[in-house]
């Protein structure tokens, strides 16, 4: 089942970095920022982690946890996290099961070649664990300013 914007979350359970396991009644009380991001380690992941991880401070002022999501494992994970030292966990989603319920796998053309891929998106879930904004198929320039902006109008309007 896809989430709808303005509507719960369906019920997932997915497991991150530090041990974590996230569902979607795991956060009630906090906005929850999920980010969909092709593979570790590449130019466009490594920029939006960064940026993630300098604005993080912020994103918890205003009341949010930020999560990554890709399709690499755990170990990739984990060294993707300690290089970048991000500061939020990343969800290791290698059966595509997230992806494909959040409609983030889309096919791409690489090198002359389709290949299944991950559509950059991110999803905003209010503390009700309700989605109440999506971003897809977007460019890392200006995104995550964009994203904690819907995040601090959340918190506002609660």
């Amino acid at each position: 089942m896809t989430p709808i914007v303005n509507k719960p979350l369906p019920d997932f359970e997915a497991l991150a970095t530090g041990g974590v396991k996230f569902t979607p009644q795991s956060h009630i009380g906090s906005a929850v920022v999920l980010y969909f991001y092709p593979k570790d380690n590449t130019p466009g992941c490594t920029t939006e982690a960064m940026q993630f991880r300098d604005r993080h401070r912020e994103f918890q002022k205003a009341g949010a946890v930020v999560f990554g999501v890709s399709r690499d494992n755990m170990a990739s994970h984990d060294r993707f996290k300690a290089n970048l030292e991000l500061p939020f966990e990343l969800i290791a989603d290698t059966e595509e099961k997230l992806c494909h319920m959040f409609g983030v796998v889309k096919n791409k053309i690489m090198y002359g070649k389709k290949v299944k891929g991950i559509e950059r998106s991110t999803f905003l879930i209010d503390a009700e664990g309700v989605l109440r904004a999506e971003w897809r198929g977007i460019k890392v320039a200006g995104h995550v300013d964009e994203v904690l902006k819907a995040v601090k109008a959340l918190k506002q309007a609660a």
